[in-house]
């Protein structure tokens, strides 16, 4: 079997790694979170508006904090992620918030399989897509759990980034889908020198995919932006500028960083 074929149980592994980490790392900084920091940034803030009462879906939440995030702010929230490490704590912050989130564990395509209903939004953001092989696949998900008229709200790192080696130094792999990316991770970008070891299977999306594989699925895009920035300082040779926003330093302002998209399912 090809390592590709295999892909949700190697990224399962390493993101079972990667949480153990995570929940304790500066970066997601849980102390801030478990005294009431909301955990989204402000582009994504102001696509999803005025959520109280809302039903969210939360595609690739990893372990819940912008869920919980979203239960706080008054949604009805529930989040999905392949890694059951992930999902394990999750439910055990809502438990100790007082939340009422709800957590489910499944590959997204699979979803369907575990989860009913339809939703005023679905929700994903920042380091989502590249796990996904098939983004039309992907896109049939959010359609089929919104309801018509229903939002997706989207935020995600600009693939123009991912074209670059680690050190941002060379272009070293294709703008455009084409092989998958197998590689072997040291630490992780919460914590670089964390003594973890796994492999990792990913592929690159081209916005334009992104834009088709969403149209064809009976959204309308309302909105599109595009960020000098990142929010998180998960990239090599980095500065922050401003507080909260972050730029590869060589490159300065003159690369889009992440993206903004907001389309909503036809009537």
């Amino acid at each position: 079997m090809k390592k590709e074929d295999n892909y949700l149980d190697i990224n399962r592994n390493g993101w079972n790694q990667r949480t153990e980490v995570h929940v304790d790392s500066a970066f997601y900084d849980m102390a801030a979170f478990l005294d009431g920091k909301n955990s989204l940034n402000a582009p994504e803030l102001a696509l999803l508006g005025d959520v109280s009462g809302k039903k969210i879906l939360h595609l690739q939440c990893h372990f819940g904090q912008d869920t919980i995030s979203l239960s706080r702010m008054g949604a009805i929230a529930t989040g999905v992620d392949l890694s059951d490490k992930a999902i394990e704590k999750g439910r055990e912050l809502a438990a100790k918030l007082g939340t009422d989130t709800r957590f489910v564990c499944c590959d997204v395509y699979d979803l369907q399989n575990h989860l009913d209903g339809k939703f005023d939004i679905v929700f994903t953001s920042y380091g989502t897509i590249g796990w996904l092989p098939d983004l039309a696949k992907w896109a049939g998900v959010v359609s089929q759990f919104l309801k018509p008229g229903g939002k997706f709200v989207f935020a995600e790192f600009h693939p123009v980034v991912w074209m670059f080696d680690n050190n941002f130094e060379k272009v070293q792999y294709n703008y455009f889908k084409d092989n998958a990316i197998i590689e072997t991770e040291f630490g992780t970008y919460a914590d670089v020198t964390a003594p973890i070891e796994y492999e990792m299977v990913s592929w690159n999306h081209a916005l334009s995919e992104v834009v088709t594989a969403l149209l064809a699925k009976g959204l309308e895009i309302h909105s599109f932006n595009e960020f000098d920035y990142s929010p998180y300082n998960c990239f090599s040779n980095t500065e922050e500028f401003e507080p909260g926003k972050f730029r590869i330093i060589p490159f300065g302002n003159k690369v889009p960083m992440m993206y903004t998209l907001m389309a909503v399912k036809k009537e």
